[in-house]
């Protein structure tokens, strides 16, 4: 499964926002053909993440893998699971977002959907503007240390 792109969103006053269709189909075209249960979570700088079960699942055994007596990954985990909830789309492909999430990403009425590979990050439009702005002048800088420098191939 791969998501990208951004969206623009509105929040309706049910706190619902719609999934685009592009979206949509590759959340449900799982292997399997089963129908994915999805799940709204914080995110990271200031965002909401949105992931599948199966991916969810696939997190929560990674942070398995870690001491359970590290205090971060004991904090990181209370504050991630106690917020995360399992959301339901109604016949308009709309989701209900918790106002504690609604909250922690300070979105109100604007917001933006970005794929970023396995999930989809919500963020506040004017949030998402200024983060995108500050990281842009850096994109060079980002993706080297990203992806490290290049190690010479082994010859074995």
């Amino acid at each position: 499964m791969l998501l990208t792109g951004t969206f623009a969103r509105v929040v309706d006053d049910k706190q619902r926002i719609a999934l685009p269709k592009r979206i949509r189909e590759i959340l449900e075209a799982g292997a399997d053909g089963k129908e994915r249960g999805l799940f709204l979570t914080p995110g990271t700088d200031t965002s909401l993440a949105l992931y599948t079960e199966e991916v969810l699942t696939t997190l929560g055994q990674r942070l398995a893998e870690t001491s359970p007596n590290r205090r971060d990954v004991r904090a990181f985990g209370r504050v991630f699971y106690s917020q995360a909830e399992r959301v339901e789309l109604d016949e308009q492909n709309r989701f209900r977002i918790p106002a504690v999430l609604l909250k922690h990403a300070g979105i109100t009425k604007e917001a933006v959907l970005v794929g970023v590979q396995d999930h989809l990050e919500i963020w506040d439009k004017l949030r998402w503007e200024q983060y995108l702005a500050e990281q842009a002048k850096e994109f060079d800088r980002i993706a080297e240390e990203a992806f490290g420098p290049q190690q010479p191939p082994v010859n074995g």
